[in-house]
């Protein structure tokens, strides 16, 4: 915990052992009297401690600041380490959430390199909610996934130009005006090949509507696009070719 608060103190560009020992009298003041004061009791010690601190060590222990640090006290006190890739601001975001969002937003700012606005975009989606339960279940479990595990429902797809009519063309036309975010939607790792992709089986050519290759997984990724209901017999034909691809 020791070199999370060094990066602490890097961001308020304050000597670091100020902000430790600041936050080390709040984490500790906070644990003898938690079981003891109401909240409007903790309200009022949280106020008095923000002007103490402030004038002792200078700025950066407003109210605000210190209810942040207090909760960050309360969900990480018993976590055995915190990745020091990630920032306190980082933290910030995602410490009023449960414990099980908590972590999965913890893993993938890290193994995304995500920055706190790309982490707070993430969390303002619902990312976490719209994952399947089942994939929920494998994440707490540990248990090894595969590259459809992590595709959201429902997938969120930005119609910047305001497209009144959405026909396939146009579908597949808004997602090419902002790949990236769609790639994202997906999952981790995936890189974009191309859209009408020609192919040649047999003696005929078919179009996919978007080529994918996801690197973690070592696979492929055949999207076509449907803007109405997908009928079972319709689904088993598509299946079928989709297979031979």
């Amino acid at each position: 915990m020791y070199s999370f608060f060094m990066k602490v103190g890097k961001i308020k560009y304050q000597p670091s052992i100020i902000i430790i020992e600041g936050i080390i009298i709040i984490m500790n003041y906070y644990n003898e009297i938690k079981h003891q004061l109401l909240n409007n009791e903790i309200t009022k010690k949280v106020k008095e401690y923000s002007k103490k601190l402030t004038l002792e060590f200078g700025k950066g222990y407003t109210e605000s600041r210190l209810r942040y640090i207090r909760r960050f006290f309360e969900v990480f006190s018993k976590c055995p380490t915190l990745s020091d890739e990630l920032t306190f601001s980082h933290y910030c975001e995602i410490i009023w959430l449960e414990d099980n969002q908590i972590n999965y937003y913890v893993n993938i700012a890290k193994n995304q390199h995500l920055s706190i606005r790309e982490l707070r975009l993430r969390v303002k989606n619902k990312e976490y909610e719209r994952l399947s339960e089942e994939t929920k279940n494998k994440i707490k479990a540990k248990k090894e996934t595969k590259v459809q595990d992590f595709i959201k429902e429902p997938i969120i797809i930005k119609n910047n130009s305001n497209y009144e009519v959405i026909s396939e063309k146009i579908l597949q036309k808004i997602i090419l005006e902002d790949i990236e975010s769609f790639m994202k939607e997906l999952g981790e790792g995936f890189t974009f090949i191309g859209s009408q992709y020609k192919i040649k089986i047999g003696n005929r050519y078919n179009y996919i509507d978007l080529l994918m290759f996801n690197y973690i997984y070592n696979c492929f990724i055949v999207i076509e696009l449907k803007v109405t209901e997908l009928k079972k017999r319709t689904y088993w034909t598509n299946r079928s070719l989709y297979e031979l691809y």
